[in-house]
């Protein structure tokens, strides 16, 4: 596995009416999302509006976890609920989305049919040593507070940076973390 470290150098931010949104990271290379043309996509977004409806993305899959603040989500016409950090939500990007509240986020989109994917969460108060089995794929690890170091392969990643691994083979990743947050996302193409 070669993973490269993504830094506010390498992300691409854009504003929207509600907030702004950086790219963290797009497949494959080159991509635009405005054509939706991508494979898949990982991006933070600043929420700004007290209300807002999500773009309908009717041909992705979408993860969604807060990363600071906290948001109440209706997916669907379904009963809002809270979104806090922690926690990650998977929806259809295609049904109708309405959010309340302010938060920055973390956004995993997948094209239907054509890949597959998990976005999990890890909050700890304390250093750690964990080890996560993501199966092959493309594999990402974005540290939103502390820093979190790949011991096997000489990585570390600091708060607001992303470790990216393109094509990576099938096998456990051990991460290895002072007290803070990361959010791990992995990608398998169908």
């Amino acid at each position: 596995m070669e993973w490269k470290l993504l830094t506010r150098e390498d992300f691409v931010s854009t504003s929207w009416s509600g907030g702004t949104t950086t790219q963290l990271a797009i497949a494959p290379e080159g991509a635009v999302y405005a054509e939706r043309d991508f494979l898949w996509r990982l991006s933070s977004a600043t929420v700004e509006l007290d209300h807002s409806d999500f773009t309908p993305l009717p041909d992705y899959h979408r993860f969604l976890a807060v990363l600071e603040g906290e948001i109440s989500l209706k997916i669907d016409g379904d009963e809002p609920f809270r979104l806090a950090p922690g926690r990650v939500v998977s929806f259809d990007g295609g049904v109708p989305v309405e959010s309340w509240g302010h938060c920055v986020d973390f956004n995993l989109m997948i094209r239907k049919g054509r890949a597959a994917g998990e976005v999990a969460a890890l909050y700890r108060d304390r250093a750690y040593v964990e080890s996560w089995t993501p199966g092959a794929g493309d594999l990402a690890v974005y540290c939103v507070s502390g820093n979190v170091r790949l011991p096997e392969f000489g990585v570390e990643a600091k708060a607001g940076q992303c470790l990216l691994c393109r094509g990576a083979g099938a096998g456990t990743v051990t991460l290895a973390g002072e007290a803070g947050a990361v959010l791990l996302a992995a990608v398998k193409e169908a």
